[in-house]
C-alpha cells in the first residue's frame, strides 16, 4: 500500500512536471528555467496530471473491479513515473493471481481494463481535439482513432494540418498508446490474456509471431523506439502461463467481442508515436 501510494504521487510529480514543461524530451530537472516554466504553465501542467492520471486510474479500476467481481485476489494499481518530460510516465499495473482464474474470468478481467480506459481518454481526446490550435507540424503522430475524431470535431482543419499539443489531447495520445500497446496479444499483456482466453495454447504461436514481426520490424524497418519494450516481454516470456482449467467454454459473446477487439491495437497504436524528422 505504502509503495502504490508513493509511485502516485511520483507520478502526479512527473506527469505534473510534463505538462509544465510542453511535453519536452528532456529529463526532469528543478532549476531557474523550470522555475520560469512553473510560474506560467502550472495550470496545463494540473490538467494533464489530473486528465492523464484520469484516464489511468481507469484503466487499472477496470481490472480491479473485474477481478473483485470474479473474486480473484488483486492489488491496487502500480503507477509507473518516468523522470522523462515527453509523458511522464508510462502507465499503471496492478497484480493479481492470474493462475486462479478460468477463461471467463481472465477474459473479463484483462478487457475491462482497455474498455474503461478508452472510455475516459476518448473524450478527453476528443475535447483537447476541439479546443487545440491548428498546427503545420506536432512531434506526436495521430493513431488512426485520433484522426478520425479530428474529422469529426474539427471539420474545418485541412486534411494536411494536425493539432498544437494540449493538455487533453496529449492526456487522450497517451491513453491510446498506452492502451493500444496493452492490446497487443503477446506475454502477459491485456491483448495477451485475451488471446489466451480465446485460442488457449494456441494464442503462444501468436505471441511468438508477433514477437519475430516485431524484431524484424526493428532491424528493417529502423524501429528503434521499441527496442526497449521487446526486451522487456522476452524477460518477461512470451507465452502466457496457465490458468485454472475448468472445462467451461468462453461463450460466443466473449468470442465475438474478444475478436473484435484485436481492433484497439490497430487504431491505437503507433508505430511511431514520435515524428521527430
Amino acid at each position: 500500500m505504502r509503495l502504490q501510494a508513493l509511485l502516485f504521487l511520483l507520478t502526479c510529480l512527473t506527469t505534473f512536471a510534463a505538462g509544465v514543461s510542453g511535453w519536452q524530451a528532456d529529463l526532469l530537472g528543478f532549476d531557474e528555467h523550470f522555475g520560469l516554466e512553473m510560474a506560467e504553465h502550472w495550470q496545463r501542467g494540473l490538467l494533464y496530471m489530473a486528465a492523464v492520471l484520469a484516464v489511468l486510474g481507469a484503466h487499472e479500476a477496470g481490472h480491479f473491479i473485474a477481478a473483485w467481481l470474479h473474486n480473484i485476489p488483486a492489488t491496487l494499481p502500480f503507477f509507473i513515473p518516468v523522470p522523462v518530460l515527453l509523458t511522464g510516465t508510462m502507465g499503471a499495473v496492478i497484480g493479481m493471481e492470474g493462475s486462479r482464474a478460468n477463461r471467463r474470468q481472465l477474459f473479463d478481467i484483462a478487457l475491462a481494463g482497455p474498455l474503461a480506459g478508452l472510455v475516459v481518454a476518448l473524450p478527453i481526446l476528443a475535447i483537447g481535439l476541439l479546443t487545440g490550435e491548428p498546427a503545420k507540424y506536432s512531434p506526436f503522430a495521430m493513431p488512426p482513432l485520433a484522426r478520425g475524431i479530428l474529422g469529426l470535431v474539427r471539420p474545418d482543419i485541412a486534411a494536411d494540418l494536425t493539432i498544437a499539443p494540449n493538455a487533453l489531447f496529449m492526456a487522450g495520445w497517451v491513453g491510446l498508446l498506452v492502451t493500444g500497446l496493452n492490446m497487443i496479444p503477446i506475454s502477459q499483456l491485456d491483448g495477451g490474456h485475451v488471446s489466451y482466453a480465446i485460442f488457449g495454447r494456441r494464442a503462444h504461436w501468436i505471441a511468438r509471431s508477433v514477437l519475430i514481426a516485431s524484431i524484424a520490424a526493428i532491424v528493417i524497418l529502423g524501429r528503434t523506439n521499441w527496442i526497449a519494450m521487446v526486451v522487456i516481454v522476452t524477460l518477461l516470456g512470451t507465452d502466457h502461463p496457465p490458468i485454472r482449467a475448468d472445462g467451461r467454454p468462453l461463450g460466443l459473446a466473449r468470442t465475438v467481442l474478444g475478436v473484435l477487439s484485436f481492433l484497439i491495437p490497430i487504431v491505437t497504436f503507433m508505430p511511431e508515436p514520435l515524428l521527430l524528422d
